[in-house]
C-alpha cells in the first residue's frame, strides 16, 4: 500500500486548513468574517508553522502535537488549532506508515500504540493552548502529569469532548459521517468552498458542538444545532451562493453572542485532511 512523504503530508495539512478558512462556516473565523478576537491570517500562519511538526517522520504523535502547538503559538500568539492538531497528527502518522492497510486501518494501529509519553506531551500541549471552557476533571486532570496512556486519557474525556470521543472510536465521526458528507457535497458542487460549507453545516446539525457545551452549556449547544437544522434547506443537498446571505446572518449572530463552534471547525479540517490523504494514496477512505 502507498505511503506519503513528509512534504506531501505537510502540504495536504496546510491545504486542508486553507480550505476550511476559505469556506463560510457560521460561528468560526473564515475569509468572509473574522471573529472571537482572531483573524484569518493568524490561522494561516499557525497552519504553516505547525505543518512540519504534524508531518515529522519518526516523531511520536504526542511530540508532533506539542511541538506543533508551540510553533502555532509562536506564529499566531494564541490558540488557533489545538483541536485540529489533536485530530490531524494521528492521521499524518498513519499516512506515513508502511503497512498493507487502508488509512483507517493504519490509524487504528497508531491509536492502539499511543502511550504515557504521548499523554504527557498532549497534556503539556493542552496546558500551553489553554482552550476556553476547559474546566477540571475528577481523574487525570490536565493540570497534573498523567499516569496513563493517551488513549486511556481520551476514554476518560470522551463523554465531554468529541475529539476525545473520536480517539476511542477510530475517528468514527470523520470516516462514517463527515467523509461521506464531504464526498457527496463535492460531487454536487463545482465550488470547493461551498462543499466545505455544506460539511460544516452538516456537522453542526448532527452533533452538539462540545466546545460550545464547555463554554455555554448544553442548552446553548443544542439551540445552535437546532438552528442549523432549521436552515437545512439552504445547505442540503449542497450549499449554493444564494444561501450565503442567510448563513452570514447566522454567522454574525453567533459571533455577537460569543458562540464559537470550535469542535465543528476541527472536525471539518480533519475531514478535509483525511479526504485529501486518501486521494493522494489512491484509497476510498472506508478502511
Amino acid at each position: 500500500m502507498p505511503r506519503l512523504s513528509e512534504d506531501q503530508i505537510g502540504e495536504l495539512f496546510i491545504a486542508a486548513c486553507h480550505a476550511e478558512l476559505s469556506a463560510l462556516k457560521p460561528g468560526n473565523v473564515h475569509v468572509h468574517s473574522s471573529g472571537h478576537g482572531m483573524e484569518v491570517a493568524q490561522f494561516e500562519a499557525s497552519a504553516e508553522a505547525a505543518a512540519p511538526w504534524i508531518a515529522a517522520s519518526g516523531e511520536k504523535v504526542g511530540t508532533r502535537i506539542l511541538r506543533a502547538v508551540e510553533a502555532s503559538f509562536a506564529a499566531a500568539g494564541c490558540n488557533t488549532n489545538l483541536g485540529i492538531l489533536l485530530l490531524c497528527a494521528p492521521v499524518a502518522a498513519a499516512a506515513a506508515m508502511n503497512l498493507e492497510l487502508g488509512l483507517r486501518g493504519r490509524l487504528n494501529a497508531v491509536l492502539a500504540n499511543l502511550d504515557a509519553g504521548d499523554a504527557a506531551s498532549v497534556y503539556a500541549a493542552i496546558r500551553r493552548a489553554h482552550p476556553g471552557g476547559l474546566g477540571s476533571a475528577p481523574e487525570q486532570d490536565v493540570a497534573v502529569p498523567p499516569t496513563i496512556g493517551l488513549l486511556e486519557a481520551m476514554e476518560l474525556a470522551a463523554e465531554r469532548d468529541r475529539i476525545a470521543l473520536n480517539y476511542t472510536t477510530g475517528f468514527e465521526d470523520i470516516f462514517e459521517f463527515g467523509l461521506p458528507e464531504l464526498r457527496r457535497a463535492q460531487s454536487l458542487s463545482d465550488d470547493p468552498s461551498l462543499a466545505v460549507t455544506t460539511l460544516h453545516m452538516a456537522y453542526l446539525a448532527q452533533f452538539a458542538d462540545s466546545h460550545i457545551v464547555r463554554k455555554h452549556g448544553e442548552a446553548v449547544a443544542n439551540d445552535v444545532r437546532q438552528r442549523a437544522i432549521a436552515l437545512e434547506k439552504l445547505w442540503q443537498p449542497v450549499a449554493a451562493a444564494k444561501a450565503l446571505p442567510a448563513l452570514l446572518e447566522f454567522d454574525a449572530d453567533l459571533k455577537r453572542q460569543g458562540i464559537n463552534p470550535g469542535t465543528t471547525a476541527d472536525l471539518v479540517v480533519a475531514t478535509v485532511f483525511v479526504a485529501s490523504v486518501c486521494d493522494a494514496m489512491g484509497l476510498n477512505g472506508s478502511s
